[in-house]
């Protein structure tokens, strides 16, 4: 009866119905369900990546990014498809559903045990009252009534269903009713556009520490320490980059091979100094060293990389500073809305160990030594606010965002403490100023009306 809402429905798709295939495809806000020819959806045929090898991209190059090692991407459990088996007269999907904005995707397992009556829709409308033969009522609409006396006719009336979106959202959520008799059921639909992967050349043959790992450094008035810490890297990592951030008040040019300095204005900061390394880590992991760091036999990148690898869902690993291997564990309390809550940052506080490595176990923060995953650092940045002393606030702020564990066996030296005055009065600056400045920032930035240091 007219143009229907949502024309150009897309494509069917398969449902896991009790005695035949169903289709029923949906997409969110406008809700429409209609019925419909069954139709294919046509592709262009293209060139794939891994078909690159000539037109000027190199072979090894492309044979590493189409190795299966390099395309391993993490699942949650809660991407797995779970059905409701039919306790009820009804089976649906608990969780699972995925859909692209403006598209259509497979909803499977949806189905009516007995014949009768089949309303679906997604919010709660005044039922349409069926007819007792085979028909439909509300085609192209929020609701979408189907009769039948027959199970294979219902079935085959479902196969041709439906549900298509009109507006664009990168990741939200909706919900399908689904009813039958004085039954209803209500699954959750996931509306997420797909993320491309960001896919880093780990090199070819051998293993090669080098392309994977480059090393960042904050440095300020201490180029006698940074120069001790160089030449340390360079007796157990001769061929890897470094990269430094530099915002001394007279900059001294660092020269030697794969080796990058960044000036920057004057006495920026801590956090400020950290963005613009990450920044220009082109490698897929960075490992963060402090300038007055010294490198030993027991600093070995390798085996933070072995971790990183077996567990992909990690974004830091932390290890040990002078033998100290510092961690920290966060819990949020919300509290009120008009108040604000409360954060607990509780020393040596630690989660479960990591499978399959007995020496690492997951935690909140770690000491100011790890390997960090590089894309995942882009997305939670340094807060250049944080100007001086400043460590935790990063974990702080990835709460919820960053997993991170803590592994013992990998460690990094500590150089005799010679600052000089300068350096000390930018480092600790007389007075509370730094602590009331970060109570402030944690208060109108995070909502926090308390921080317990235990």
């Amino acid at each position: 009866q007219g143009r229907p809402l949502c024309p150009g429905a897309p494509v069917n798709a398969s449902l896991a119905l009790r005695s035949s295939k169903t289709s029923f495809l949906w997409t969110n806000v406008t809700k429409c369900l209609s019925r419909g020819k069954k139709s294919l959806r046509s592709t262009k045929k293209g060139i794939t990546l891994c078909e690159l090898k000539s037109d000027g991209v190199d072979s090894d190059k492309a044979s590493v990014l189409c190795s299966s090692d390099t395309l391993l991407q993490t699942k949650t459990e809660l991407s797995k498809l779970l059905l409701a088996l039919p306790n009820s007269p009804l089976q649906y999907p608990i969780q699972g559903v995925t859909v692209v904005p403006l598209r259509s995707s497979l909803i499977p397992g949806t189905s009516p045990v007995y014949t009768n009556t089949v309303f679906l829709s997604v919010f709660h409308l005044p039922l349409i009252h069926p007819v007792h033969v085979i028909s439909n009522t509300g085609e192209g609409e929020a609701e979408l009534t189907l009769t039948s006396s027959s199970l294979e006719s219902l079935n085959a009336v479902l196969a041709t269903i439906s549900y298509t979106s009109t507006i664009y959202h990168v990741h939200t959520a909706d919900l399908v009713s689904f009813c039958f008799k004085n039954h209803e059921a209500m699954f959750p639909i996931v509306i997420r556009q797909p993320q491309l992967p960001v896919m880093f050349n780990m090199g070819t043959g051998k293993f090669n520490i080098n392309s994977q790992v480059t090393i960042t450094i904050k440095t300020f008035l201490r180029y006698n320490n940074l120069k001790v810490l160089l030449s340390s890297i360079r007796s157990f990592y001769p061929d890897m980059t470094v990269i430094i951030a530099d915002d001394s008040f007279e900059p001294e040019k660092i020269t030697g091979e794969n080796i990058r300095q960044y000036f920057m204005p004057p006495a920026q900061g801590w956090f400020a100094g950290r963005n613009l390394a990450v920044s220009q880590v082109t490698t897929k992991y960075f490992l963060w060293a402090d300038d007055d760091f010294l490198f030993t036999k027991d600093t070995k990148i390798e085996k933070f990389v072995e971790v990183m690898e077996a567990h992909p869902e990690l974004d830091v690993v932390g290890g040990s500073v002078q033998e100290n291997q510092f961690y920290f564990s966060l819990e949020y309390d919300e509290g009120e809305e008009t108040e604000g809550g409360c954060l607990y940052r509780k020393s040596k506080g630690r989660f479960n160990a990591l499978p399959g490595y007995p020496q690492c176990f997951m935690t909140s923060g770690v000491v100011n030594f790890f390997l960090a995953r590089t894309d995942s650092v882009q997305k939670s940045r340094f807060d250049p606010l944080l100007q001086r002393v400043a460590h935790s606030e990063w974990f702080m702020d990835g709460l919820g965002s960053l997993m991170v564990a803590s592994c013992g066996g990998v460690s990094i030296q500590h150089q005799p403490m010679n600052n000089t005055d300068l350096y000390d009065k930018y480092r600790t600056p007389s007075g509370n100023s730094d602590e009331t400045f970060k109570f402030q920032l944690h208060f109108f930035k995070n909502h926090l009306k308390c921080i317990h240091y235990g």
